[in-house]
C-alpha cells in the first residue's frame, strides 16, 4: 500500500487522489463535481472543465494564479466562480469539494437539510448545514448566494436542486466533511424506508463527547517483532478495503487485532481512515499504549472484549449505510430472513445509544460466541471474529443483508425462517463438532 501523507503531496496530486475516491465511490459522475485548493501563495488549484473524472491526471489540474492568469492545458471548472467567492468570503477555508452525491442531491431536490444529529460525528465533523437557493450553475449569482451562506459560518451547504459544497482547512478535512454528510443523508433515507428515524439530542451528543475516557499511560519503549508488523499490514489493508467498499468512512471506524495474550493493535484516533498507515497503528501492551500515539476512543471496549472473550481475535467497529438504517430507527435487523446470513451472524441485537460508554457493561455482557455482532443505536455496529478476514466477511454479509432488507421493505411483508428451521441451521452449522 502506498502510505502517502496527503498533506505532503502537491495540490494537483491531492485533487486527483480525492476526486478519484469520490468518483470510484459513486459520489459523482464523469462530468460532475469539482475540487479546489488555495495554496500558501494565494493561488488556486482547481479541476478542469469537461474532463473525465474517472481518468483525471495531475497534468489536467488548472492553476489560477493570484493575478487571475490561468496556467494549464484546459479551462478551469465552470463552477470556478463560486469557489473563488467562497475563498474570498472565508480566508480560513483552504479547500473546497463540490459534487452531486445521490443522497444529498435528494435532499436538495426536496429542499431540505439533513439532520446532522442522526449520528454523533455528523454533528462534530459537519456542524450546522447552510442552504443556498437556486441560481444558474456557473454564474456569479450562484457564487454570491453560496458565499453568503459560508459567511454565516457554515462549512457545508446544500445547493437547491443541485448538490452540495463543503469547505475545510485542507482537502482532507473538506473530503471528510463531504463524505460524512453524504453518509448521514444516506442513513436517513435508508432509515425512512424501513421506519421512523430517531435523532440524538444535543445533550446526548455532549454526553458522548464528555464520557471519552482518559488516555491509558504510555509504555516507556516499544518493540515491533515480525508477527506484530504483519498484523499492522493486514489491518491497514482491511481498513482501506472497508473504505473502498463503503463499509467505513474517513471520519469513523475502528479495527483491532489481538496480538499476544490480551495485548492488541488498534487504529488511531483523529486520522482519516482512508489514509491510515502501518506507522499510525497503536500497540496496546499490558494496558499501556505505544509512545506518542493516540488510540481509538473505544480502546477500553476492545480491551475488555479481548479480556472476557478468548475466542475473539479481531474487532471491527464501524458504520455502514444500510446497517445504520436499523441503528437510527431501532428496527430489528433480522438475519433470520436469509439462512446464510444467520449462519454467519446469528441474532444481532440492538442496544441503546450510550451502551458503548465506559463502564457500561451492556455490550460486554452480550458479545459471545453466539452473539458476534451488535448494533449500537445512532452510533455504529460492532462485529467480532477469529481472523480479521472472517470479521470483515461478517461485516460484509451483515451490510449486504441489511441492504436486501431495506430494499425488500418496498415490496411487502418480510418473512423470516421459522424457529424449527433456525434450529436445523444451528445443529448443522453452529453446533457441529
Amino acid at each position: 500500500m502506498n502510505e502517502l501523507d496527503i498533506h505532503l503531496i502537491h495540490p494537483r496530486d491531492q485533487i486527483v487522489l480525492i476526486i478519484t475516491r469520490i468518483y470510484n465511490r459513486g459520489l459523482t459522475t464523469t462530468s460532475g463535481g469539482n475540487i479546489s485548493i488555495m495554496d500558501e501563495n494565494g493561488d488556486m488549484w482547481v479541476t478542469p472543465s469537461a474532463i473525465d473524472k474517472g481518468s483525471l491526471r495531475a497534468s489536467d489540474i488548472i492553476l489560477v494564479k493570484n493575478d487571475r492568469s490561468i496556467v494549464g492545458k484546459h479551462k478551469p471548472s465552470s463552477e470556478y466562480p463560486f469557489h473563488k467567492a467562497i475563498f474570498e468570503a472565508r480566508p480560513d477555508i483552504k479547500a473546497i469539494v463540490h459534487a452531486h452525491p445521490p443522497a444529498l442531491v435528494s435532499f436538495s431536490i426536496v429542499r431540505e437539510i439533513p439532520d446532522v444529529n442522526v449520528i454523533p460525528q455528523a454533528k462534530t465533523v459537519c456542524g450546522a448545514i447552510g442552504y443556498a437557493r437556486y441560481a444558474l450553475p456557473g454564474s456569479d449569482e450562484l457564487g454570491k448566494v453560496i458565499a453568503n451562506e459560508f459567511k454565516k459560518g457554515f462549512n457545508g451547504v446544500i445547493m437547491e436542486n443541485h448538490g452540495t459544497v463543503v469547505g475545510g482547512k485542507d482537502l482532507s478535512d473538506a473530503f471528510q466533511r463531504f463524505e460524512t454528510l453524504e453518509f448521514g443523508a444516506r442513513t436517513i433515507i435508508n432509515g425512512k424506508t424501513i421506519g421512523k428515524v430517531k435523532s440524538l439530542t444535543d445533550e446526548q451528543i455532549d454526553a458522548f463527547e464528555d464520557q471519552i475516557p482518559h488516555l491509558i499511560p504510555e509504555m516507556e519503549s516499544v518493540e515491533h517483532p515480525s508477527d506484530e508488523r504483519a498484523k499492522r499490514e493486514e489491518m491497514v489493508r482491511i481498513v482501506r478495503r472497508a473504505c473502498e467498499q463503503g463499509l467505513m468512512i474517513s471520519s469513523y471506524g475502528t479495527v483491532s487485532m489481538r496480538w499476544r495474550n490480551n495485548d492488541f493493535l488498534i487504529t488511531p484516533r483523529n486520522v482519516s481512515r482512508w489514509d491510515i498507515s502501518r506507522n499510525d497503528i497503536v500497540q496496546i501492551k499490558n494496558e499501556y499504549r505505544e509512545p506518542g500515539k493516540i488510540p481509538s476512543r473505544s480502546t477500553w471496549l476492545h480491551q475488555e472484549l479481548y479480556r472476557r472473550n478468548p475466542h475473539i481475535h479481531s474487532i471491527i467497529l464501524t458504520q455502514s449505510p444500510y446497517l445504520m438504517a436499523f441503528g437510527v430507527t431501532g428496527n430489528k435487523f433480522d438475519a433470520r430472513t436469509i439462512p446464510e446470513s444467520w449462519i454467519f451472524l446469528q441474532d444481532v441485537p440492538n442496544v441503546p445509544f450510550g451502551s458503548h460508554f465506559k463502564d457500561n457493561n451492556t455490550i460486554l455482557n452480550l458479545i459471545s460466541e453466539n452473539v458476534p455482532a451488535v448494533i449500537i443505536e445512532n452510533d455504529s455496529v460492532i462485529v467480532t471474529g477469529d481472523q480479521l478476514l472472517q470479521t470483515f466477511d461478517r461485516l460484509e454479509v451483515a451490510e449486504f443483508s441489511a441492504k436486501s432488507l431495506v430494499m425488500a421493505a418496498s415490496l411487502g411483508q418480510m418473512v423470516p425462517i421459522n424457529d424449527e428451521q433456525v434450529e436445523d441451521l444451528r445443529t448443522k452449522f453452529i453446533n457441529k463438532v
